[in-house]
């Protein structure tokens, strides 16, 4: 059976181009307008970027991205040449301070510079000063797909997640060379309700490394977001003090944040590590009532935080992929 994906597209001047194809790999990013056909988008605004180019200036760890764990949300620093360093201020919710009428200035003087490294200072006020000033909305986005024959979506028209620990590209690059070795060993692309079969199973494969990496992010947001709740404060200052431990404290989290270890399993383990660590520096040597109670709530926190995510990963998929069905398909014969 033949069947071939049309997509229409209008030019900017409202031209319509129609295209065919066996398989077309739809990445048309975090605006798609394809998307819908494809997957249940549920797209998620938990903030915006406020971005910045500071110049002529030096990281207090130079060649090294940094995030500083500022209130309300993490301000992220990292080099971009050799004398440029682009800053992205977190400002949570779906709007920002206008920037025509003087709000965002005020805004990032009075309340983020502050909280800058004093190396960095002055080249954040001169930034502000000189303008340029950019927002961007950070979107999350389960993945969702309704697997549909004659198309595959990829990229951020497909699965988002909050851009604080940069991992988007990873996961891009890791469904690339999983879709690259599904394809290698067809011939024929033609047979579409049986390409689709087959393909389904990118959708399973690629969870390790994607939710990995997804969990993660939305997990260091929320933990590394300022709360008027002193357990999620404990839990923020916990998770910087375990990372600053070294070894395998500091090791094992990098690992999965870079996709080298794509194992949701260490993620969980890891998380719940930071609770415990911050459980005990509150009731050792001597436990209070009121550390109790807050020892409680970090542990009640910690799992708010982390099960809704990876309820929306899909907990089946997440830990235990080899028991979907898609997970053992096999290439249609050509």
């Amino acid at each position: 059976m033949e069947l071939s994906r049309e997509f229409s597209t209008e030019t900017r001047i409202g031209q319509e181009l129609t295209a065919h194809a066996p398989l077309t790999i739809v990445c048309d990013g975090c605006f798609s307008n394809l998307r819908r056909s494809l997957c249940n988008p549920k797209v998620e605004i938990p903030s915006c970027f406020v971005g910045l180019v500071l110049e002529n200036c030096k990281l207090p760890y130079p060649n090294h991205g940094h995030v500083v764990v500022a209130d309300p949300s993490p301000i992220l620093f990292y080099p971009i040449s050799g004398t440029e360093i682009r800053c992205l201020v977190d400002v949570p919710g779906q709007k920002v301070p206008s920037v025509s009428n003087g709000e965002m200035s005020h805004y990032l003087k009075n309340t983020v510079a502050p909280q800058i490294p004093p190396e960095l200072h002055d080249a954040f006020i001169s930034a502000i000063d000189k303008g340029g000033i950019r927002t961007m909305a950070n979107r999350s986005m389960p993945a969702s797909p309704h697997p549909t024959p004659g198309a595959l979506l990829m990229g951020d028209a497909f699965n988002m997640r909050h851009p604080l620990t940069g991992g988007g590209m990873t996961v891009a690059l890791s469904d690339i060379v999983l879709v690259r070795d599904l394809l290698r060993p067809l011939n024929n692309l033609n047979d579409a309700s049986s390409l689709c079969d087959y393909l389904e199973s990118f959708y399973t494969l690629r969870k390790p490394v994607a939710s990995t990496i997804n969990t993660l992010a939305g997990a260091l947001y929320k933990v590394f977001s300022a709360s008027p709740d002193p357990a999620r404060n404990e839990m923020r200052q916990a998770c910087f003090d375990y990372l600053s431990l070294g070894g395998v404290f500091s090791n094992g989290p990098i690992a999965l944040l870079s996709g080298l270890n794509p194992r949701p399993v260490s993620l969980v383990l890891h998380f719940f590590a930071v609770a415990i660590y911050g459980v005990s520096r509150l009731i050792l040597p001597l436990p209070s009532p009121k550390r109790l109670w807050t020892s409680a709530r970090l542990i009640s926190g910690a799992s708010g935080i982390i099960f809704p995510i990876i309820k929306g990963e899909g907990v089946r998929q997440m830990f235990f992929p080899v028991m979907v069905p898609a997970y053992h398909r096999s290439p249609p014969v050509a």
